[in-house]
């Protein structure tokens, strides 16, 4: 069951924990956000119009910050950009807990996007091109799963701190525990080396594209489908995550001690999600498993939010919740790695899985603004059915590219002047 990890070879397992570590610990800061909104609005830090817009920002800036990232990537090397863009929303994360109203807070959490978005891009790119072909979505997707590793110590961090410290001050403590990822930049600087195959592409400066290649006759196509199915899961996702915790809180009247069982049977119910979803992208091949989870989301988030059962109902449905819209993102790396070639690898999948973020990231504030009349479980459902629908099309329109080596754009060309 776990031969891919054997298969990995030294320094392979060393780019995986690194790859692992910063994934969980972006998901830490990321969800530390939403954990600390029902709180600044108690205190009257924020509105709750205010909370949906700094999510929005924080999720365009990430776009900006995943294609700058991307293309930094296929420049400097997967490994360095990921040192730079984890030490980046480490520090900005911090600062956020040493604002004084909802500006500064806009403008800590949108530059703390910068880099969120940029990790993502260096990491996936770069796990993806250590494993082989036939081991890619276990792999990556493991990686992925550490979103939840992440998630469940944000939940738990925020339970304890939001529970023995006065309110005023609770949520600036949890921004300040964002710095703990900058010491892994040390780790990554010294254990963890550039994909063979990036090398082999990078020595060969003369022949690389230029980045707006993506854009061009051979890829644009490909841009487009992998943007759509990406902004279909992000949108999804972020109109539940953010607005879980206020959701609990406020429609089902959960205490925040009472949350934290909600929300972990959540996170536990993503990593198997992650997990289950990266075992069949290798058995079943990437489109079917988008179908099947994008059905499993669409039809979970509905009976969350808006069957009358009882909590303890309420808490079971959170485990397929949890597996179901977060298990959809562990095909998302290996389909992005094998859509592109080397050359122009990170800056497309940069490129789709960031801006098609930048665009989900109107669903936290549309969910926000249209909760005034929908209730707030109602307007989650409706965009989190809506972004669903997107990743069902998208699927049918892409390839299946299990198993597929990874190319290069010399590869492609010749391939298309053939065709």
């Amino acid at each position: 069951m776990f031969s891919w990890y054997r298969n990995l070879g030294v320094d392979g397992r060393r780019t995986f924990w690194a790859c692992f570590g910063g994934f969980a610990l972006d998901a830490l800061d990321v969800q530390i956000y939403s954990m600390a909104i029902p709180v600044l609005i108690g205190v009257g830090f924020i509105a709750k119009s205010e909370a949906g817009i700094i999510a929005t920002g924080t999720l365009v800036l990430s776009a900006v910050g995943g294609w700058l990232a991307g293309i930094l990537a296929d420049r400097l090397g997967r490994v360095r950009t990921l040192q730079i863009t984890v030490l980046w929303f480490a520090v900005f994360t911090a600062l956020c807990g040493l604002t004084t109203g909802f500006w500064g807070l806009l403008v800590c959490r949108g530059l703390q996007g910068l880099g969120f978005g940029g990790e993502w891009a260096a990491g996936a790119v770069l796990i993806g091109e250590v494993v082989r072909a036939s081991d890619r979505g276990k792999v990556v997707g493991f990686v992925q799963g550490s979103w939840a590793v992440g998630w469940g110590v944000a939940v738990t961090l925020a339970t304890l701190i939001l529970t023995f410290v006065p309110q005023d001050y609770a949520w600036r403590c949890l921004f300040l525990i964002g710095i703990l990822p900058a010491f892994t930049t040390f780790l990554i600087r010294r254990h963890v080396q550039e994909p063979e195959v990036f090398a082999k592409a990078h020595a060969q400066n003369a022949s690389r594209p230029g980045t707006m290649a993506i854009f061009g006759p051979h890829l644009w196509w490909t841009t487009f489908r992998c943007s759509l199915l990406a902004l279909g899961a992000q949108g999804g996702y972020y109109a539940i995550s953010t607005w879980l915790p206020s959701f609990l809180q406020t429609e089902r009247h959960i205490t925040v001690i009472g949350s934290f069982s909600y929300l972990i049977v959540v996170v536990t119910g993503s990593f198997f999600g992650y997990v289950t979803s990266a075992y069949l992208n290798d058995a079943i091949g990437r489109r079917l498993g988008f179908i099947i989870f994008a059905i499993g989301s669409g039809t979970i988030v509905y009976a969350y939010t808006h069957l009358p059962v009882s909590d303890g109902i309420m808490m079971a449905l959170g485990f397929p919740l949890g597996f179901f819209a977060s298990g959809i993102f562990s095909g998302m790396g290996p389909l992005l790695t094998e859509m592109y070639p080397t050359e122009l690898r990170a800056a497309g999948q940069g490129f789709c899985y960031n801006v098609a973020r930048g665009l989900a990231a109107f669903f936290p504030a549309l969910v926000g603004l249209a909760s005034s009349s929908l209730g707030l479980g109602g307007a989650i459902g409706l965009f989190a059915a809506g972004a669903y629908g997107l990743v069902f099309v998208a699927a049918l329109l892409l390839p299946e590219t299990k198993g597929r080596e990874l190319s290069s754009y010399a590869d492609l060309s010749a391939a298309s002047a053939t065709a």
